[in-house]
């Protein structure tokens, strides 16, 4: 039988530090360890952070100016020209495209009441009073990336119903984050969001997930926010990734909506509500700390 390949290795002529032998007698006791790209240095944290404070910008501009009767095209103004003020790109323009999809048409995601996620914005779609709507961005600057995404009710107020899903898609994300501990693993998480939505009876979206950040757009860990069997990733401090549990109110099941001519917009299958919060955190020697505030 081969050997299987060892994912953390040592720099080269460096002796193993604490550090590295943790890592490696967790390894060759079977647990599915990081690389070490994975785990990042103080420069490139730091470079995520100050592209989590661009990120953060963007989306208190378009809690600013949300409302009643705009359309999501507006959203997607105020986002790039926040973007063009303060040196960042767009991570969502024109990324991806493949046999079943062409790529992303705007720079951010804007996904209302049934859509889980991926909603593209449009001079069409004109929000009204009482609409839930996550607006999800991820920033670029100067080579980093940072993704978080919020939820807003529309006018201020919505029916009980929405309300509470809002609300307690945001505790999923908080009860993620708690989940979250240095030298933990990563399907801690799931496993604790799930349990919390289904106090509520709501589905947990399984088909897209958390994942690694920072250097670039999506990276390992994947994060699922619903319970699976084993462990999952070891998690240790240095390593990004974003935590952002779908929440919907009735199925977890979803689809591709077949009027999108570009195969985006991920809708819940019995058209109910979702909701989602998102942020990029770091894993620290205590704990996660938030990069998009």
């Amino acid at each position: 039988m081969a050997r299987r390949k060892q994912r953390w290795r040592c720099k080269s002529g460096e002796q193993p530090t604490e550090f590295d032998k943790r890592i490696m007698y967790l390894e060759n006791k079977g647990a599915l360890v990081p690389t070490r790209e994975l785990v990042l240095n103080d420069e490139q944290i730091e470079g995520i952070r100050r592209s989590g404070v661009v990120n953060t910008g963007v989306l208190d501009a378009v809690e600013k100016a949300i409302r009643p009767g705009m359309n999501t095209q507006e959203i997607d103004d105020i986002c790039m020209e926040y973007c063009r003020q303060h040196g960042a790109i767009p991570a969502c323009l024109n990324y991806g495209g493949d046999k079943d999809t062409l790529p992303f048409p705007k720079s951010v995601c804007t996904s209302i009441n049934e859509v889980v996620c991926h909603g593209i914005p449009k001079k069409e779609d004109v929000l009204e009073e009482g609409d839930i709507i996550n607006v999800d961005f991820t920033t670029i600057l100067d080579g980093y990336y940072a993704d978080a995404s919020r939820m807003f009710i529309v006018g201020g107020r919505t029916t009980p119903e929405k309300e509470q899903l809002v609300r307690v898609t945001k505790e999923c994300l908080e009860i993620g984050m708690e989940a979250a501990k240095p030298w933990g693993w990563v399907n801690d998480i799931g496993r604790a969001i799930e349990k919390h939505a289904k106090k509520y009876h709501y589905g947990v979206v399984r088909d897209l997930c958390g994942h690694g950040v920072g250097l670039h757009f999506h990276d390992d860990p994947e994060v699922a926010h619903f319970a699976q069997r084993g462990n999952g990733m070891l998690l240790v401090p240095g390593m990004v990734f974003t935590i952002e549990p779908m929440i919907n109110m009735g199925t977890y099941k979803v689809f591709i909506d077949e009027g999108d001519p570009y195969g985006w917009e991920v809708i819940s299958e019995d058209e109910l509500p979702s909701a989602q919060w998102e942020h990029t955190l770091l894993m620290t020697e205590h704990g996660v700390e938030i990069l998009t505030y």
